[in-house]
């Protein structure tokens, strides 16, 4: 399927990459309605950290390390995504800190990915200064900055979920919700599962510099220091788990005594995964549906890539080599 620019579009999910696939659709003069129901920034992507991080993933979520050579692919496509956007690109890389027998275990898979890295201070870093692999941006104000240039554009928002009773008004709808989102609207979700995260924020401790990766636990500097996050598959509820929180907070804490003294507050989100960790980007079985769901922990660093093969979907373009490796029809063709 085809459309034409000014073809009216629909983009269900307000995330990373639903906001990603709704301002590269604008900028390709698609005629776009955004639609979400709930207030900027409370979703799964307001929650995250902002984490562009292809190193830290492949090194210490087995899922993504075979899939190091595709996250490098789309964290390089952020800079040209971000251009004229009110959003920075912190390069401040990763540091990784632990027991002596631990690090020795992550310096071997850094080594066993090819991934360059120095030892400073006890610690690992990941390569110069100058040449990190690792970025991130501030979740809450890159959303922001997205809907900004989305507006900007003439594009169009829905404070409501997108429901099959809207299809008739669109020439196609892009999927890009959670896990429980848009059930019914195409069969290829059946296949995700719910993840649910718990992340800590605090009102103090480092406000710059890199990633903290310690045990089980980062700490992400900002205004409100992000400690995160835990990996709860199979669930969609939205509770606050003080067992999981309090143990990432005596994660922090071995890593930055300091944080001991801060006073922390709890945001949980609900993300959506496939079997092999990569998203379903490309057109369902149910016409006039494309997907771009199930990122799994990495919505942030994906959106530019699985916005650009939506669009040239869209466009009838060659989607390029990256569409096999997230074809939405994967799971129910095997």
């Amino acid at each position: 399927m085809e459309t034409k620019p000014r073809a009216r579009v629909a983009v269900a999910g307000a995330g990373a990459i639903g906001s990603a696939v709704a301002l590269t659709l604008a900028r390709a003069q698609f005629d776009v309605t955004l639609f979400d129901p709930s207030p900027a920034g409370d979703n799964a992507s307001g929650v995250a950290a902002g984490m562009l991080a292809p190193v830290a993933e492949a090194v210490f979520d087995p899922v993504s390390t075979p899939h190091l050579a595709v996250l490098r692919r789309a964290r390089d496509l952020w800079p040209a995504f971000a251009e004229g956007l009110d959003l920075a690109i912190l390069r401040d890389g990763l540091r990784v800190e632990g027991r002596g027998d631990w690090l020795a275990d992550i310096a071997a898979r850094f080594e066993a990915l090819g991934v360059p890295f120095q030892r400073l201070d006890g610690a690992l870093i990941d390569a110069e200064a100058s040449d990190v692999e690792d970025w991130r941006v501030e979740a809450r104000p890159a959303l922001a900055a997205l809907r900004t240039a989305f507006d900007a554009l003439g594009g169009r928002f829905q404070p409501r979920a997108f429901t099959p009773a809207d299809l008739p008004a669109f020439d196609a709808v892009v999927l890009a919700t959670g896990a429980a989102g848009a059930s019914g609207l195409a069969p290829e979700l059946s296949i995700l599962t719910p993840i649910k995260g718990q992340i800590l924020r605090a009102d103090r401790g480092p406000a710059t510099g890199p990633v903290i990766r310690g045990e089980g636990v980062y700490i992400c500097p900002g205004d409100s220091p992000a400690i995160g996050a835990t990996m709860e598959a199979g669930r969609n509820d939205l509770m606050i788990d003080p067992a999981a929180t309090d143990a990432l907070r005596e994660a922090a804490l071995r890593l930055r005594p300091e944080l001991a003294e801060a006073v922390l507050t709890t945001e949980v989100g609900v993300r959506a995964a496939t079997p092999d960790g990569l998203p379903l980007v490309g057109w369902s079985a149910m016409p006039g549906v494309m997907l771009a769901v199930g990122a799994r922990r990495n919505g942030w660093l994906l959106a530019p890539l699985v916005a650009d093969l939506v669009a040239s979907y869209l466009k009838g373009d060659n989607p390029g080599p990256d569409a096999a490796l997230f074809d939405a029809r994967r799971f129910s063709r095997t």
